[in-house]
């Protein structure tokens, strides 16, 4: 049978500006070495997804053809930036047709960007069919330098200044979520629109829960968690270990240590590639610090950091001789954590939720803003000893985004280390109120708007948080002014939120 033949005159012209990364100069040696092996690969591939993580720490993407990819790879693909405008619930929260007040002028009128994947992260879908490959992008302007919005680009920045100071930061990820069984339900369109999220996922627990640890309550969720880890293991990420924690199905993954960026990329594949791999099987996994579901508890994230002496190859934060302990550097690490703690803290607690943890005096998540060697009831608690000494905060949660969060930790860690901290703070003495965590997203955003983030983020970003946060604040607000809604438990306009999309 005769197929027509459909010719495209130019292909390059809808797929991002001919030359983009070697006009810009945007790639390592490593990375062009790579993109060559991607190219010579394309031809046992079907598609390839092209993703970026947008300011709320979701994964965005657009699946394309291998043979459209051949060109994006090195063009760069035009995408919307729609995802820097919405907040959690698709509410316009930056107003793009007036004056976004961002000091972005690519975004006036809604303009495209340019996202270039980083061949460095390109792989294979295992299992996947058609055969897919998955791989992340970078945002930049149209006129070639990194997107101002682009949380990766700052990730990128801090991972540069730790080498300029002959240091590498190492970081390990510990990550609670929940597994429910998805049950026959509408699919979540009625009411929904711009800024109103329809009906949650209705769910079904996979087993009673409290019983920590219990052998006899992994197994109940082992035939499921047990082919997830192989299939996360498939896609190289280091997994170490699945563990049964408190609620009903509540799981908890922890990864072995990385770089800085690495342990980013890992944390959007993971999360992504899991909700993906449980909903093709009937099931849910959610995110969410605390559904809104009968006896859940809440889940957290457990950020662990050290910092290796580059050169030497040794970890700065082991104490010298037999007492073990922190060194003095590892101190100083921890002081600049807790300085910057309560201006940054709405980068690891971003949502309305996520304050729930942290308000219910659950007897293991952190309620002050402190450090201590093995204890819980602390933001900071140091673990381990000698080469293996390290600091774990306990405050994030789990839908954070990687990139913010492991930035926010490594830009207050660096200043702590370089001095700046201790210069800063002078004579005058913390304010008592710091001496707990933060009790909600409006007292965390406050500290945000009104402190320095901008030092860390630049005044793009931090005015672009800002309105994303002050968006989501403001419509649970009025929607628990017009329903009456108490908000002493988690609210149905919280599960409608969170649940499915995180």
């Amino acid at each position: 049978m005769y197929t027509r033949s459909w010719r495209s005159i130019s292909a390059q012209d809808a797929v991002g500006t001919p030359s983009f990364v070697a006009d810009h100069g945007l790639w390592s040696e490593e990375q062009l070495a790579a993109a060559e092996q991607i190219e010579a690969d394309l031809a046992h591939l079907d598609f390839v997804r092209l993703v970026f993580a947008d300011p709320h720490g979701l994964a965005r993407s657009k699946t394309l053809t291998a043979d459209t990819f051949r060109s994006v790879l090195r063009n760069g693909m035009n995408f919307s930036p729609g995802p820097f405008l919405f907040d959690t619930g698709h509410a316009i929260a930056v107003d793009f047709l007036g004056e976004p007040g961002l000091g972005v002028e690519e975004l006036a009128g809604a303009g495209n960007f340019i996202l270039v994947p980083d061949p460095l992260t390109f792989q294979l879908l295992p299992g996947s069919r058609p055969r897919t490959a998955w791989v992340i992008g970078d945002e930049y302007l149209r006129e070639g330098s990194a997107h101002p919005l682009s949380a990766r680009a700052v990730l990128r920045r801090l991972e540069t200044a730790y080498h300029t100071h002959g240091y590498t930061p190492v970081v390990g990820l510990e990550v609670e979520w929940y597994l429910t069984r998805l049950l026959e339900s509408e699919p979540g369109n009625r009411g929904n629109g711009f800024g109103l999220q329809g009906p949650a996922p209705q769910v079904a627990p996979l087993n009673a829960g409290y019983q920590f640890n219990l052998d006899a309550r992994y197994d109940s969720v082992a035939h499921l968690t047990d082919p997830l880890a192989m299939h996360l293991s498939a896609l190289g990420l280091p997994l170490r270990s699945m563990e049964h924690e408190s609620g009903p199905g509540q799981v908890e993954s922890t990864f072995s240590p990385m770089s800085a960026l690495d342990t980013a990329d890992a944390m959007l594949l993971f999360r992504t590639a899991t909700k993906r791999w449980c909903a093709q099987r009937g099931h849910h996994a959610s995110f969410m610090s605390q559904p809104r579901l009968d006896a859940f508890d809440p889940s957290g994230w457990h950020l662990h950091q050290s910092v290796l002496d580059t050169a030497e190859g040794h970890n700065l934060f082991a104490a010298e001789g037999p007492a073990g302990g922190l060194s003095p550097q590892a101190k100083a690490y921890a002081d600049g954590l807790l300085a910057w703690s309560r201006e940054l803290f709405v980068l690891s607690v971003p949502t309305v939720n996520g304050y729930r943890r942290l308000n219910s005096r659950h007897a293991l998540a952190p309620t002050r803003m402190d450090w201590s060697t093995e204890d819980r009831s602390v933001m900071l608690r140091v673990v381990g000893g000698g080469t293996g000494a390290h600091i774990e905060n306990r405050s994030g949660e789990p839908c954070a985004n990687p990139y913010l969060a492991i930035a926010a930790q490594l830009f207050a860690g660096l200043q702590g280390l370089t001095g700046a901290t201790e210069a800063e703070r002078g004579e005058q003495p913390a304010p008592a109120a710091a001496q707990y965590v933060p009790q909600s997203l409006d007292e965390a955003l406050d500290a945000f708007r009104t402190g320095r983030a901008d030092q860390l983020l630049g005044r793009p970003l931090t005015a672009c948080l800002t309105k994303l946060k002050e968006s989501e604040l403001r419509r649970y607000q009025t929607w628990r002014a017009t329903t009456g809604t108490d908000d002493t438990q988690v609210t149905e306009w919280e599960q409608r939120e969170y649940f499915e999309a995180y």
